[in-house]
């Protein structure tokens, strides 16, 4: 009896999770619905499902996982996942990304403009972020900048460029905060960091891909301006943003890694 408990036992340890590679293997496949096999390597994250269900209808793929937590579709050697919203489902998704070691991630993010010259639709190429939202403090000390891939951001240019798409460069303060358009006090606080725009994901993105060991750039379009109150977005500013600039958005960041894909760049830029 005791040699059957033992050996019962020692099955259960086997299964038990000790280390971190062995944690974000079962659970990339847990939050995605999909085995590691599946994903390129080649990553473009979204907080938004419309972007997903649109890689997918133009590559006439189908969308994995659409009752889990990341749904994702692939094409390519280029995998895109809706992560949702907010820092912590940002550290999130670049930790699970570890377990496929991925060549290159292009967040397509969503931003408010900080400055008035720029405008709704615009895009921007964040040189660096702000790090506001206090998740990465868990990965790196304060002093540790939050930087992208300068071959990745460079490669994100390259693409603008060719289809004549103007952008802006600056760098962007990252938030934990959703509703702070009324706070004058956080207004005054913004104009004094000079930041070009706002958003809750991309400093955690670049820490946490940093930490892991992964290149990661990000391309931030422009969708509401949120230091006015006109500009604060509503249900009918946003709908009608999605229809306008959306897809666009995406083709860019297609192109993008499709150029780094093309060319067999490497986009890390630092030795790890």
């Amino acid at each position: 009896m005791n040699g059957i408990i033992g050996l019962a036992g020692n099955l259960i340890k086997k299964f038990y999770m000790k280390t971190k590679k062995e944690i974000v293997k079962d659970w990339i496949t847990r939050y995605s619905g999909i085995e590691i096999k599946s994903f390129g390597k080649f990553i473009l994250l979204t907080n938004f499902q419309q972007y997903v269900d649109e890689f997918a209808k133009i590559n006439n793929v189908k969308v994995d996982g659409l009752d889990k937590n990341m749904p994702s579709a692939s094409h390519d050697n280029i995998t895109i996942i809706n992560f949702g919203m907010g820092s912590p489902n940002a550290a999130t998704i670049m930790d699970l990304l570890s377990a496929i070691k991925p060549k290159a991630v292009l967040f397509l993010g969503k931003c408010g403009g900080l400055k008035k010259r720029i405008k709704i639709g615009d895009f921007i190429l964040p040189i660096g972020a702000i790090r506001g939202e206090g998740t990465s403090n868990d990965y790196f000390p304060i002093e540790v900048p939050a930087m992208p891939s300068f071959s990745l951001q460079r490669a994100i240019s390259s693409a603008l460029k060719y289809q004549k798409i103007d952008y802006w460069t600056g760098t962007v303060f990252t938030t934990n905060r959703r509703v702070w358009e009324f706070d004058s006090k956080f207004k005054n606080y913004l104009k004094k960091i000079r930041a070009y725009s706002i958003d809750m994901e991309t400093a955690t993105l670049f820490t946490v891909g940093f930490h892991n060991r992964i290149p990661i750039g990000a391309l931030l379009l422009v969708t509401d301006q949120p230091m006015i109150p006109e500009g604060v977005k509503t249900k009918i500013i946003d709908d009608k943003n999605s229809q306008l600039y959306d897809k666009k958005h995406l083709i860019v960041g297609i192109e993008s890694l499709k150029q780094i894909i093309n060319h067999e760049d490497t986009v890390r830029h630092l030795k790890f």
